[in-house]
């Protein structure tokens, strides 16, 4: 960890984000949860980033999953015992979708083997979950293990397979260029952003959000459930975008971006879009009256979505 970073990672705020991880669950201690934050700060900012900038990485973490990957790293039982209860179902689905015939699901157990850290060097047990830095949940950094490993598992197959030639159907195309180093820090600048443009919005404009991309419902699905034509309620959706998108070029460029970072951090995200949960950006799901308390939005979205699904039945 570079001296500026690790400064920037002061007592005070390591507290608040232990506390904010609910860590104590786990008898994780400040000292171990900090030394993650700070080699999550070290793989993402630059040595060079400020005060501001490292707290909203921070902030941005998944706080709850790092500490859970940092305790089941320790060795704690009860935090093992939860990780089994809560991840092994979630696996095991994402496994059998890689590979219906059940063929992934040795990935997946082996996977597991490495989490606890079977391996010991040093006297030290070398847990997986040391390269699990909180940028997206536990449960995506998982599916993307397991399909990294079935993936090295083919080419281990096939690497005895004759390359095609140059002008055949199945050649290799050439490798893409590689990935700015700087990619990770634009995500989680992205990540920081958005969420709090989205956090800005009227409810109801939220809610038109979750309706789409979290909801998968249709234009017009959404139209009659905010009493609008499908025209409209896609008039609507294209303004909020553009809004979003204002608001997240705003706040980049109150961090002193420049126009060509800022067009770095859009394309970092479309490279890599898994760091952008949208349950997670949308928060709860809210009704269309933006006076209602949350309780009542709730019943009244799930009313909502019951009378679209029948509408759609009877069509």
């Amino acid at each position: 960890m570079t001296r500026a970073a690790t400064a920037l990672i002061d007592r005070t705020l390591a507290d608040r984000l232990h506390r904010k991880a609910r860590a104590e669950r786990w008898s994780l201690s400040i000292d171990v949860f900090t030394a993650a934050l700070e080699a999550s700060t070290r793989k993402a900012l630059a040595p060079d980033a400020d005060a501001r900038q490292v707290e909203r990485f921070l902030e941005s973490l998944h706080l709850e999953d790092l500490a859970l990957a940092c305790a089941c790293a320790q060795g704690s039982e009860v935090a093992w015992e939860h990780f089994i209860r809560e991840f092994r179902p979630g696996l095991y689905r994402a496994a059998d979708a890689i590979d219906p015939s059940g063929g992934s699901r040795d990935l997946a157990d082996s996977l597991y083997g490495e989490l606890f850290g079977l391996d010991v060097r040093d006297g030290e047990r070398r847990s997986h979950f040391r390269y699990f830095h909180g940028r997206s949940s536990l449960s995506t950094w998982l599916r993307a293990v397991l399909s990294q490993r079935h993936v090295d598992r083919l080419r281990s197959v096939r690497r005895q397979d004759p390359l095609p030639e140059d002008e055949a159907p199945g050649a290799i195309p050439a490798p893409a260029n590689d990935v700015d180093p700087r990619q990770t820090g634009y995500v989680s600048l992205m990540r920081g952003s958005v969420t709090g443009a989205v956090a800005a919005l009227p409810s109801r404009d939220r809610l038109r959000l979750r309706c789409y991309y979290a909801q998968s419902l249709t234009l017009s699905q959404i139209g009659r459930m905010l009493n609008e034509s499908e025209a409209t309620a896609s008039r609507h959706l294209s303004r909020v975008r553009r809004e979003v998108r204002v608001a997240v070029e705003k706040d980049l460029r109150a961090q002193q971006l420049t126009d060509q970072q800022i067009t770095e951090c859009f394309a970092s995200v479309v490279a890599d879009p898994a760091y952008l949960d949208v349950q997670e950006l949308l928060g709860s799901e809210e009704g269309s009256d933006p006076g209602s308390d949350p309780s009542r939005k709730d019943a009244q979205l799930e009313r909502s979505k019951g009378k679209v699904r029948s509408r759609a039945g009877e069509q």
